[in-house]
């Protein structure tokens, strides 16, 4: 367990400069449309699917981190062990079973969209299949970090 937990820290370490790209892309698109007339679609297309990998991997290590959104108000009047508890649970019984289903429900088709490089529907881009990876990667990141956390020494 523990060279899966530096395997994720390693990799969402990492993925923080995936932002830049981003950035990047999403300035472009105005001067690629204003000024030099052509690419402006093919950059957001690209940062969309830059982006849906990022969160992905920001999502899971805001939750590594315990940096997420949390009723901290109404945790705080609980024992630190309470509250480790809790989150234990919390993973066991909502986030692995939530994970699961979306991981069973979308994997047909997220695969079909892999195997055939599906394209974004407006432009028709290559590249949407990414999003649909980026999805499914994001719930099989929150199932293996509900795991950590639930085998977490109190």
């Amino acid at each position: 367990m523990k060279a899966l937990r530096q395997s994720m820290d390693r990799i969402l370490g990492w993925s923080r400069w995936l932002v830049v790209p981003v950035c990047v892309l999403l300035l472009l698109q105005w001067p690629l449309r204003d000024l030099i007339k052509a690419g402006s679609r093919e950059a957001n297309d690209s940062a969309q699917a830059l982006f849906a990998l990022y969160i992905a991997l920001a999502l899971t290590f805001a939750s590594r981190r315990g940096a997420h959104l949390t009723a901290a108000s109404w945790a705080e009047s609980f024992a630190p062990r309470t509250r480790r508890n809790m989150a234990r649970m919390g993973a066991l019984l909502f986030l692995a079973p939530w994970s699961l289903f979306i991981l069973v429900s979308s994997t047909p088709a997220t695969w079909q969209s892999l195997r055939q490089l599906e394209a974004f529907p407006d432009t028709y881009n290559p590249g949407y299949f990414l999003i649909r990876l980026a999805t499914w990667g994001l719930a099989a990141l929150v199932l293996v970090q509900a795991l950590i956390q639930a085998r977490r020494p109190l």
